[in-house]
């Protein structure tokens, strides 16, 4: 289904599942209807993002991670209401993330099956904790982004997606998403002087 009619489609459950529809029902046709561009989202975050979560000792498959998102969705879409199909699809983001840090803070936590295994996993990716302070100010930052930017930021900058991927997952066009991610380097660059490349430095003196 094309980004365009799935996007009409969830728009469509959405507005069903704020009236007096049953929830579960309505839940279920939702992810039914927006199973598509579901799966390639967990596909470009999995293997972009958690490259070594594909590889032994986990060996995760994208349609594995997809089917644990879908149930974190069920449980979540009972208590939050989405009120757009964009706000659906970053909710459903989000639980990808959770999921995929969950899966890497518990590879990190398993030293012996690493070291069975060192042959074949990369050297393990921050799971967020122990952050540096410098870490902490560029998040911080990044959480003031405008929600468009943030979203751009995060699918290029750190999940590695290229523009064209990017756009198609956000239903946008690749020169928007450009725009996008131009604007949120700008804000950060504004906000964090010091750590440009040149010290913050505007070539005075």
């Amino acid at each position: 289904m094309p980004n365009d009619q799935t996007t009409v489609v969830v728009e469509r459950y959405l507005d069903a599942l704020a009236g007096d529809a049953p929830a579960d029902h309505v839940i279920c046709d939702l992810i039914a209807s927006a199973v598509g561009r579901l799966r390639l989202l967990s596909s470009a975050l999995l293997y972009h993002g958690y490259p070594r979560l594909t590889r032994p000792p986990l060996n995760l498959e994208s349609d594995e991670l997809l089917g644990a998102v879908v149930a974190r969705l069920l449980k979540a879409l009972r208590e939050v209401r989405p009120g757009s199909a964009r706000d659906f699809f970053a909710l459903a983001t989000q639980h990808m993330r959770w999921e995929l840090n969950d899966l890497a803070r518990r590879l990190d936590n398993q030293p012996n099956i690493l070291q069975l295994h060192e042959d074949a996993v990369t050297a393990p990716e921050s799971s967020g904790s122990g952050l540096s302070p410098v870490a902490q100010r560029i998040l911080a930052a990044i959480d003031t982004l405008p929600e468009a930017e943030r979203e751009v930021l995060s699918l290029v900058r750190f999940h590695g997606l290229a523009y064209d991927e990017a756009a198609e997952l956000l239903g946008v066009s690749t020169k928007t998403v450009q725009r996008r991610l131009k604007g949120a380097l700008i804000s950060l660059v504004e906000q964090l002087p010091d750590l440009r490349p040149d010290g913050g430095n505007t070539g005075a003196g």
